[in-house]
């Protein structure tokens, strides 16, 4: 594995770029390479490999709060020591995204942005060495096909959110898309110009159903199935896709496939917040949720709690729900139950006093990072049949979803697009939903209780809905272009 990771930090130093010095003049690199993915063993290391940095990348900080947090769900907590204490101010690694003033010189995103092209990179390198592999079954090597394609796919799609401008941005689709990396680095250095936006959802929508006709039962790597992509989440996948691309037919058929078909069933009213609240296990209607870090005892060594936890009134994590999202929720609907009110120590008007703040209990304990749930289906099925002038079957859909929570039904179709939205934002808080879902509606950005940013509304259209390509790689790829205003 050793040289397989070498090849992962050149390909972070140098993403999509000129990485022929290190290519060439790395001792045995090559070889290395090709001894490390010759036999299946090896192949299955190495995809075990990338969903760990694919893990690492999705939970990141970054990445983990940025949806929550443009969007307005999602607050700052005080410090809690210091000559600071009690004072609120923005995480110094989020602060110029928080502000919508993030900058291509040293980008807040640049690790994220390195990342995600590094996963893309070994992914395609498993791609292109599966194949030939003499010990695999062709069943076998189909299963690792699969899912090495769900997985260039899925990044691809969260730097398209990230970096591009939503698909309904111009007609066609027509702006700038983003790098669709479709070949390894070591297949040879390219300096690839970014495709359309319609091409880069071409392009991940046909890796998913390439990634479908290749599935099996199981995946060949060990620990929990909800760890690694299979059929269903890759459909789940390919729902939000269309979602985005505004596919609104696929978008209606492919989410409506896996609540049918899955096996997989909604938590019920009665054990809805149990289920938050327990340590460890996702919850049951989880489709994908990738497996935590543990250290050489086997505890988790980091997780989602470490954004959002609360241990005591001097250990807890940076963010807490904005009252812009608590004051969404109806006085009965269960789901205000899923907030954990703890009053800290905060700085007003010079004075430490006494603030409640709201933490999540999504993200307690040894949280890991939601990918895909049951419900996110729901809602998904209710957009696309009210954009398919099926008014009735969307407001089903919804009332499914209120009905657990024990909010009220609605009785009227009327309004219906903003309370998918507005369900769609209270179901899925804290989940990486709301800041993407207000880009592709053409939606305006206003956020109040707790802002503290330069910009706290954001009208649309908007340059700002998108991050700079950091400059280093701007540099080195002449065909890469920025995106406008950085």
């Amino acid at each position: 594995m050793k040289y397989f990771k070498y090849l992962t930090i050149a390909v972070l130093l140098c993403t999509l770029q000129s990485c022929s010095d290190f290519l060439e003049q790395e001792p045995g690199t090559k070889t290395s390479i090709d001894e490390q993915l010759q036999n299946k063993q090896g192949v299955l290391m190495a995809l075990r490999g990338v969903y760990s940095e694919l893990e690492a990348n999705v939970r990141n900080e970054r990445f983990a709060v940025y949806a929550d947090l443009q969007g307005g769900n999602i607050k700052f907590t005080p410090t809690v020591s210091g000559s600071s204490r009690g004072e609120i101010s923005a995480p110094s690694f989020i602060k110029k995204v928080y502000s919508f003033e993030d900058d291509s010189d040293e980008s807040d995103f640049k690790s994220f942005y390195d990342g995600s092209y590094d996963i893309i990179n070994q992914a395609n390198l498993i791609l292109e060495y599966t194949p030939n592999l003499a010990d695999a079954t062709d069943a076998e090597k189909n299963q690792i096909k699969a899912e090495a394609l769900t997985i260039k796919a899925y990044v691809h799609f969260l730097l398209s959110q990230i970096y591009a401008q939503n698909y309904g941005y111009t007609p066609d689709a027509a702006h700038p898309g983003i790098i669709y990396s479709t070949q390894s680095i070591k297949s040879g250095i390219q300096y690839p110009a970014r495709e359309t936006a319609a091409n880069t959802y071409s392009l991940i929508v046909n890796d998913l159903k390439t990634a479908l006709n290749n599935y099996g039962d199981r995946s060949l790597s060990s620990g929990p199935t909800y760890s690694y992509f299979n059929k269903n989440s890759a459909k789940a996948l390919l729902a939000r896709v269309y979602l985005y691309q505004k596919d609104w037919q696929n978008a209606y058929d492919t989410a409506n496939d896996v609540i049918t078909n899955s096996g997989v069933a909604l938590m019920s009213s009665a054990d809805y917040i149990a289920q938050w609240e327990q340590k460890d296990l996702p919850v049951s209607e989880t489709l994908l949720d990738f497996t935590l870090p543990k250290d050489a005892e086997g505890a988790v060594s980091t997780s989602m709690s470490n954004y959002f936890g609360y241990t005591s009134a001097t250990v807890y994590g940076d963010f807490v729900a904005s009252q812009d999202l608590t004051d969404l929720y109806e006085s009965g609907d269960i789901r205000k139950q899923l907030f954990l009110e703890k009053p800290l120590f905060t700085l007003v008007n010079g004075v430490l006093v006494n603030v409640n703040y709201n933490f999540t209990k999504k993200f307690q304990d040894n949280a890991g990072y939601v990918a895909f749930r049951l419900s996110e289906l729901y809602l998904t099925r209710a957009e696309a049949a009210l954009e398919t002038e099926k008014p009735e079957l969307a407001m089903a859909d919804i009332n499914t979803i209120r009905a657990r929570a024990n909010a009220a039904l609605l009785t009227t179709t009327n309004n219906l697009k903003e309370n998918i939205l507005l369900e769609r934002r209270k179901e899925l808080c804290f989940e990486g939903q709301l800041f993407f879902d207000l880009a592709r509606n053409q939606k305006g950005i206003s956020r109040n209780d707790g802002c503290i940013s330069t910009n706290c509304s954001l009208a649309y259209p908007s340059l700002k809905y998108v991050l700079p390509i950091p400059k280093f790689n701007i540099n080195l790829n002449p065909n890469l272009k920025q995106n406008d205003s950085y």
